[in-house]
């Protein structure tokens, strides 16, 4: 019987697969329900709006967050970018804290796609508070950049995974709101948060004016983010998304994948984070990593001593096929998700006990 196109495309992208990839939760492949949603998902043409599968996503998504509308776009730095760009005219500016990833790694759009600088506030683990916020809004004089949006992110990337708890921006939405300023999240681990915390995705859409989420990174969908917020955010949004290229067409395919990472990925991040917390402890007894940071979610952020640098422990790691990410001359992140299983965390804690 002659192969499938679709069972071959199946066979070869799971070729590979004791490959044990840490870089990101971003490296995660399409599981086969996942891509038997996606194949069979009805499609039209999304930037006629006409796209019922995309319709269904975003929908869903903005009912979940207790909002009326959404965007679905390529990647979770189109939807902050455009964000920003809706919330703000140039020459203003934005607070967030110094780790946030809008400033650190969507490769200078804040300044270049808006106009807009970012002052940076130095918060604990990349948690910023309403303090911070008060003490750094610019006075209304016309010498002064206009302070017209704040932006949090949840769980923060080069934190360590760390996550805000629901007091905290609920006082940071209250001097907002008394200030007259936007508050934007960029939410592309606010799943992770979620499964850690007390508080619902209802709650979070209750305390942001916008709220961008990923897909496709502990969801396990191969593209995608949405941007939710207020029928008249997301309509001037969809016009900011089509000048920065950002509108697709049978898009829908993409769209299905990221229903089912909704419907069926999220409780399961739980498994990461307790793989996370497991890496994080064997990291903490070994002689050559100097500190760990907290692990909170599906993070582990850890320095070497002088033993390693980042370059020469991932060449070390290699022969065992283990991959990784530097995150600084002496500091490497792991990331946990849906295709690192126990067998490998078995294996990657016994080669780290070998080095």
């Amino acid at each position: 019987m002659l192969i499938s196109e679709y069972s071959l495309m199946f066979m070869f992208q799971n070729i590979g697969t004791m490959i044990i990839d840490l870089r990101s939760d971003t490296v995660t492949k399409p599981t086969k329900a996942m891509m038997d949603a996606m194949m069979s998902a009805p499609v039209g043409d999304d930037v006629f709006n006409e796209d019922p599968t995309i319709l269904a996503l975003e929908q869903k998504a903005a009912k979940l967050f207790n909002k009326e509308a959404a965007l679905f776009c390529p990647s979770g730095t189109m939807t902050n970018q455009i964000a920003i760009r809706c919330h703000t005219v140039p020459g203003d500016e934005l607070l967030c804290d110094v780790n946030s990833h809008i400033y650190n790694y969507e490769g200078g759009g804040i300044s270049s796609n808006s106009g807009v600088q970012a002052k940076l506030i130095q918060g604990d683990r990349g948690r910023i508070t309403a303090k911070h916020i008060e003490d750094n809004i610019n006075a209304d004089y016309d010498w002064l950049t206009r302070t017209s949006l704040v932006c949090l992110e949840n769980t923060v990337n080069r934190a360590g995974g760390s996550f805000y708890d629901l007091q905290t921006i609920k006082d940071i939405k209250q001097i907002c709101q008394q200030k007259q300023l936007p508050l934007h999240l960029d939410g592309a681990r606010i799943f992770n948060a979620l499964v850690e915390s007390d508080y619902t995705a209802a709650d979070i859409g209750n305390q942001f004016d916008s709220v961008s989420i990923c897909l496709s990174k502990g969801l396990g969908a191969p593209v995608g983010s949405l941007l939710i917020g207020t029928p008249a955010f997301i309509k001037k949004a969809r016009r900011v998304r089509k000048v920065f290229g950002g509108g697709m067409r049978q898009a829908g395919f993409l769209a299905a994948a990221g229903i089912y990472a909704l419907d069926n990925n999220i409780n399961r991040l739980k498994e990461d984070h307790a793989r996370a917390k497991q890496l994080g402890n064997a990291l903490s007894a070994l002689p050559y990593v100097e500190s760990v940071m907290p692990v909170d979610t599906n993070i582990v952020i850890f320095n070497l001593t002088n033993k390693y640098t980042a370059a020469s422990f991932e060449e070390a790691l290699k022969p065992y096929d283990i991959k990784l990410a530097a995150f600084g001359k002496q500091t490497i992140r792991f990331v946990t998700h849906l295709d690192f299983t126990n067998d490998m965390l078995t294996k990657v804690i016994e080669v780290l006990k070998k080095l």
